[in-house]
This record gives structure tokens, C-alpha cells and sequence, in this order.
């Protein structure tokens, strides 16, 4: 390698802190998104709270969105900032995927709530799931987000003007246990997102949203702006999980394509609220957050799709910054020391144990030139694709990761 990108890697290289992160940046965007190339590693979600707390304390961000189930997290938001709940219930029933169970993310929900005690509703810090109630084996059933948004509009309007009744719903709806069925992520005539009920509440649940937009001055009036946030949630939500069900029922060879693009709407379309509101850091994957296109490969082959962050970008222009997470070593997954010729390797080699790399700058360097790609020996880990470069706005590399 030249020695003056060896040069320019140094000057890209900052100490890993917010200031280093919005140095990097034009302006303070609406959404800042940090992605993790691995889940379930202390040090990555520490990193995070550390990140969190100077950008709140530094930026003026209030509001944190995680890769978990949106409608548990409200639960989490009522904790932190009303104190609704004790902190062992909304951990063990405010997250998806198991998550309620990391050390960090505790710590976390705990130092929210400290922070907003005593403080008004309009300073106060706020937590949003950002993801779908999915998990990798299945969807929830719609029945929650659909009585909840069906619940707001019939204790306001008119019943005339509802599309049907709480009781069509239910019976349309049936046993939650259809919905959820683990076994329809391999067998896809098991699945009820096709069925004749399927389609009619994908109908109402249309007509419902359109309700509620339609009547959005009187029902904030009647309510308040929260309450009308919450109910534009749970149309999304109910909508989303209709869509993705649909697409469980798919037996083509673009079912998990589609599976993925519909997850990935599901979050941009509630980033994309919370950015409504103000300054808000969104923590999960970097394949939700990249502004290319994401790929992975499953049992049926690999697959592509256009992530989530790549659809808010498109909205949202400067006012979205995605800064990537890179690794050094995993080893307690096997993962060792990086091949030199790697991305990850040239920082490996004069980085200190983390830092914040100035992407962009790094891609002008380079020319046309690219690192070799880094193949990961543990499957639950990503490697950072160096084609991604100029279309990231940063990096925060980690040397070494610990055992969690």
C-alpha cells in the first residue's frame, strides 16, 4: 500500500466518541444511524450507551430506536419516561429476539429513566422499537395492532363511519395460534396469509388507516399528538404484518426476497416517524442501515434486498447519516486477526482499540482501488464490504472485541 494512504488512514482515524462521529457530518441529521456488523456483544451495545449518552448530552438527541419488536417497546417508552412498570417487567417484556436479557441494554433503559426523572415531557428521553413484532421463525399475529388502532378510532368517531366492527375483526382474525405457527417459515402452504379472512382484513386494515388520516385534526384535537403517533403505529404495524404474512404464504423463489423487503419497509416506516419528532440514534444491523443494497445468503441461496436504511435515505436526504461498525477480532467465535490486504486489516494495524474512521475520505484515497472483502469464519458475524465506503459516512472500528 502507498505510503500516502497509509498517511491518510491515520488522519481518517479519530478517538470513538460522538463529537468524532458528528465531525464527520455536514449537519446534525434527524436520523443517525450506528449499525453492528454481530448482535448480542457487550461491548458493541456499551459502546452504544456511551455513544447515546454524549449525543443526548452533547447533540441533543432524545430519542433511541432499537432492532426490537415496536409495540413491546412502547412498554419500555412508558417506563423511561412516565416510570410505568418496574424495570425487571419491561425487560423481560418490553424487547424481542431475547434481547431483554443483555447486561447493556438494561443498563440503558435504568440511566433513561434516571435521566428523566423530574424532567418536563418536552426534555424527556425516549425509546422506540424500530423493528416489526418478527422474529427469525415468524410473525405475530395482527390481532394487537389491529384492535388497538380499531379501539382509538371507535372510541372517537362515529360508528357509522367505521369499515367494521371489533367483532368482524375477531372473527376474521380467529385463533392467534394460525398467525403464529413456527412452522410456516418452511412450509408456506401452512401458512393463513392468503386465506380469504387474510385478504379482507388487509382491506380493512386499509380502510381503517385511511380513517385515521383522513381524520387527523379532530382526532389530535380529541386526543393528543402522542395518542394519534401511537395509533399511526399500530396502523403501520397491523398493515406491515398483514403484508408479511401474505408473503409467508409465498411458494415462488422470491418469497424470502420478499419476506426481507417487507421487514425492512416496516422499519424505515418507523424511523421515518421518529425522525418526525426530532434528533433520534437508530442501533441495529449494518445490513438494515447501508445505503446499498443488502444481501444474505439463506438455505434457499442468497438473497437481495434494498434495507432500510437505503429507502429512509432516499426521503430523508442529508438529514440521514449511517455510520457502520467494523471489527477486528471476535475470538471467542473464532474470529482471528484480519488478513492484512483487508479493510479490516489496515485498521487492525494502526489502529488503537477504538476508533472512528472517516469513510468518504477513505474511498477518495483509495481511487478506484478497494481493500480485498474479509470472509468471516463464523457465520453470525458480517464483515465490512469495502464497496460500501462512499456510501457510508463513517466507521466505528473495534479492535478486539470481549467475551460478553
Amino acid at each position: 500500500m502507498a505510503t500516502d494512504i497509509k498517511e491518510t488512514l491515520r488522519e481518517a482515524v479519530h478517538p470513538a466518541d460522538a463529537a468524532a462521529v458528528m465531525g464527520l457530518l455536514p449537519s446534525r441529521p434527524r436520523l443517525l444511524a450506528l449499525g453492528e456488523p454481530t448482535h448480542g456483544e457487550d461491548t458493541l451495545l456499551d459502546l452504544r450507551n456511551k455513544l447515546f449518552r454524549q449525543l443526548v448530552e452533547q447533540e441533543g438527541y432524545r430519542t433511541i430506536a432499537l432492532e426490537t419488536d415496536c409495540l413491546r417497546g412502547l412498554l419500555v417508552d412508558d417506563h423511561v419516561t412516565m416510570g410505568a412498570g418496574t424495570l425487571d417487567e419491561v425487560m423481560e417484556h418490553g424487547f424481542s429476539h431475547d434481547w431483554g436479557a443483555y447486561a447493556a441494554n438494561r443498563e440503558l433503559v435504568r440511566w433513561m429513566r434516571a435521566y428523566n426523572d423530574g424532567r418536563p415531557a418536552s426534555d424527556r428521553l425516549r425509546f422506540a422499537g424500530a423493528d416489526g413484532p418478527l422474529e427469525i421463525t415468524g410473525a405475530a399475529s395482527p390481532r394487537q395492532a389491529l384492535a388497538a388502532l380499531h379501539r382509538y378510532l371507535a372510541n372517537r368517531l362515529d360508528a357509522d363511519l367505521l369499515p367494521c366492527t371489533a367483532q368482524t375483526l375477531d372473527r376474521l382474525l380467529g385463533t392467534d395460534g394460525r398467525w403464529t405457527d413456527q412452522a410456516v417459515m418452511m412450509h408456506p402452504d401452512r401458512s393463513v396469509g392468503r386465506s380469504a379472512e387474510a385478504a379482507e382484513l388487509r382491506l380493512l386494515a386499509d380502510e381503517l388507516t385511511e380513517l385515521l388520516d383522513e381524520r387527523t385534526p379532530e382526532l389530535i384535537a380529541a386526543t393528543s399528538r402522542e395518542e394519534w403517533d401511537r395509533a399511526r403505529l399500530y396502523a403501520r404495524t397491523a398493515t406491515g404484518l398483514l403484508r408479511y404474512h401474505h408473503a409467508m404464504a409465498d411458494t415462488s423463489p422470491a418469497r424470502m426476497t420478499r419476506l426481507l423487503g417487507v421487514r425492512d419497509r416496516m422499519i424505515a416506516e418507523n424511523l421515518l416517524a421518529l425522525a418526525e419528532r426530532g434528533p433520534a440514534l437508530a442501533f441495529g444491523h449494518n445490513s438494515h442501515f447501508q445505503r446499498e443494497k443488502s444481501s444474505m445468503g439463506m438455505w434457499e441461496g442468497p438473497v437481495e434486498w434494498w434495507g432500510a436504511g437505503a429507502l429512509v435515505s432516499v426521503r430523508l436526504g442529508a438529514e440521514y447519516a449511517f455510520v457502520a461498525t467494523a471489527l477486528g477480532t471476535i475470538r471467542h467465535q473464532g474470529v482471528d486477526a484480519p488478513e492484512p490486504d483487508t479493510l479490516e486489516g489496515l485498521l487492525y494495524a494502526l489502529a488503537d482499540d477504538r476508533v472512528v474512521v472517516d469513510a468518504r475520505r477513505l474511498a477518495a484515497a483509495f481511487g478506484a482501488w478497494r481493500p480485498a472483502p474479509r470472509v468471516s469464519p463464523w457465520f453470525g458475524y458480517a464483515p465490512f464490504d469495502p464497496e460500501h465506503l462512499a456510501a457510508s459516512d463513517g466507521i466505528v472500528f473495534v479492535k478486539d472485541m470481549e467475551p460478553s
